[in-house]
């Protein structure tokens, strides 16, 4: 760890505020409005949320400090053609919006994975369930660590001091203040993440002398990689394994995942919910392209000296945060402003999680087999919630294990998220799906992407796949300690010596680009198992309404539909939000008097 400046009074007041005012939220909503009688104000916030805030919860429950920590390293180390990963959020939202929301919002349900039961039956549900609570607490565990490392490089505070203090406080008030207290908190945190990248790119363009000798220092170190059209599946990024792969893994997240859709799912009208995905779009977009010109900001002041080759730290990921005390050690606050950033995308995050993993404990494996009021069913939410907070603080040490962020989170999240989707988009896309098509295709989908990503930890991929792009320490006003030098040369050394031990499969399917993971799992699991349920009688099957998409859910339907009736002779002015919101009304089954039946058609 450097020895050079560190936290000042300020910086630790601006960390402190952050904390309270997080936990604030959270007692606050404990009491208003007569507190978290229920579970559903608990779970979805009494499905009363408007757009604004669910899209910038939805932006915070997955923009983490892994985005603020790990993005501008994988620019420093890489190039900058993961901002080409914008395209899959447009893409991303399109998709989820068309195809998932109105499916999860007309059925009224508070789980996803209650879908599966209604779809398939409750062996699929049940397995769902287990196979979201698995990698949401793996990928929980990543996210608290990474904050915590920042912490520990920054100020000196101990790494796993940290990691128990951002358990409890997510925790406090997962607990405290449930859905609404999440989805407030969310608010004000993606204030402060945009706060944080925003006070480092200022600083570092003062210095440079302004954005060209930024683009200008990038551009010359070959950062700029942006359009790489190389069809290689092996290639680790190129523009289409980060359009499609990256397509693929987002709407696994903001399609299906529990911690989304139980977001879209508290929203008061289908009309709201649908807003909130795509306002959460621009948001996701600015956050996403603040960190990855922090990454060329990081380049163009070290890229005469890098401090990983350099010593200076013991890990990329502390890039970032060597970066600010460097630049911003002289403005008190700022230090910590930054810091606060990454720990408020932590708290995002991890509430989230422990939120939805609540729910689905509620809904998918208590409330069918156990008789409880609401009363019960609320404390048992609360209950749960600090259960979860204690796991997850349990799985950071599983992440410390772990390698770079960026590319852990994402294969975390693909390895069972690509399944996921595919389990889903067969029941959602194809009426002749049945339950023994969906299980094989969801078991084939599974081990394919758990082989090929273990695979990928054994063999790591070779240089000519991963492209790592070089940095130096020539311009370095100090001596190396012994062996300090490229990395990249490093690398390729050892894996030169290592080439004659590689086994066929190492280079080819184990060097499969890891955005592909989840792609490969979804294709698996649609191709599979419609094979297998058309050869068992899929095509016979009756569904009860409801449960496939139709043409009627699209808005492009809906506002042709809109058009045609005010262009075939109905007068007055036509204003399309008012007639689409009227449009989608409040499909959301919790707001009526009747229930979808759960008989099949005669």
């Amino acid at each position: 760890m450097s020895s050079g400046p560190s936290f000042s009074v300020w910086d630790y007041v601006v960390f402190t505020l952050m904390l309270v005012v997080s936990a604030g939220v959270g007692v606050f909503y404990a009491f208003a409005g007569g507190g978290q009688s229920s579970s559903a104000d608990f779970l979805v916030g009494g499905r009363s949320m408007t757009a604004v805030p669910v899209a910038l919860s939805l932006t915070a429950s997955f923009m983490s400090a892994i985005t603020i920590l790990g993005t501008p390293v994988e620019v420093y180390q890489y190039g900058a053609i993961f901002v080409l990963i914008c395209f899959s959020f447009v893409l991303m939202v399109v998709v989820s919006s068309e195809i998932f929301l109105p499916i999860f919002y007309r059925l009224g349900i508070t789980s996803t994975y209650e879908y599966l039961e209604m779809r398939y039956n409750k062996v699929i549900r049940l397995f769902g369930t287990v196979l979201f609570i698995i990698q949401t607490v793996l990928y929980t565990g990543l996210v608290i660590y990474a904050p915590a490392l920042a912490l520990n490089q920054v100020t000196g505070i101990d790494l796993w001091g940290a990691v128990m203090s951002t358990g409890v406080v997510c925790t406090l008030y997962c607990t405290l203040g449930g859905l609404k207290a999440v989805v407030w908190t969310d608010v004000f945190q993606v204030g402060i993440m945009l706060a944080g990248l925003l006070a480092v790119i200022v600083q570092s363009v003062l210095l440079q002398g302004g954005i060209s000798t930024i683009i200008s220092d990038s551009a010359q170190g070959g950062r700029l990689n942006l359009w790489d059209f190389d069809p290689n599946p092996l290639r680790r990024h190129t523009f289409w394994s980060i359009t499609i792969g990256g397509t693929f893994l987002w709407t696994s997240v903001y399609g299906i995942n529990q911690a989304q859709v139980q977001r879209y799912i508290s929203c008061k009208s289908l009309f709201h919910a649908k807003m909130a995905l795509y306002i959460n779009l621009v948001s996701l977009l600015v956050i996403s392209l603040c960190s990855v010109f922090c990454g060329l900001c990081l380049y163009s002041i070290y890229k005469n000296c890098d401090p990983w080759t350099a010593q200076k730290v013991s890990a990329q990921d502390q890039l970032m945060p060597y970066l600010v005390l460097d630049i911003l050690s002289e403005y008190p606050g700022l230090p910590g402003l930054f810091v606060a950033a990454a720990y408020s995308g932590t708290l995002s995050t991890v509430s989230s999680s422990v939120n939805a993993l609540a729910a689905v404990t509620i809904t998918d494996l208590m409330r069918p087999y156990f008789s409880l009021s609401e009363r019960q069913l609320s404390w048992a939410s609360k209950g749960t919630s600090v259960l979860y907070g204690a796991v997850c603080i349990g799985m950071a040490g599983l992440a410390s294990l772990m390698g770079g962020m960026l590319q852990a989170a994402i294969s975390i999240v693909g390895v069972v998220g690509g399944p996921l989707l595919g389990l889903f988009s067969l029941g959602i896309l194809f009426p002749c799906a049945n339950t023994k098509g969906g299980l094989a295709g969801l078991l084939s989908g599974l081990v394919l992407s758990l082989w090929v990503c273990i695979g990928a930890q054994i063999y790591p991929q070779q240089p000519e796949n991963s492209r790592p792009l070089p940095l130096t320490t020539h311009g370095c006003n100090f001596s190396l300690a012994p062996g300090g030098t490229n990395w990249t040369a490093n690398m390729n050394d050892f894996i030169l010596k290592e080439n004659l031990q590689r086994p066929f499969l190492a280079d080819n399917w184990y060097s499969l680009s890891y955005l592909y993971f989840g792609p490969l799992g979804t294709v698996t699991v649609i191709a599979v198992g419609l094979i297998i349920s058309i050869l068992s009688g899929g095509r016979q099957m009756v569904l009860q309404p409801g449960l496939t998409l139709s043409k009627e859910d699209l808005t492009c339907y809906k506002a042709y539909n809109v058009f045609k009736e005010k262009l075939s002779g109905r007068s007055g002015k036509l204003d399309l939000v008012r007639e689409l919101e009227k449009s989608f009304g409040k499909t959301n089954l919790a707001f009526c008097d009747v229930e979808l039946s759960t008989q099949t058609l005669p």
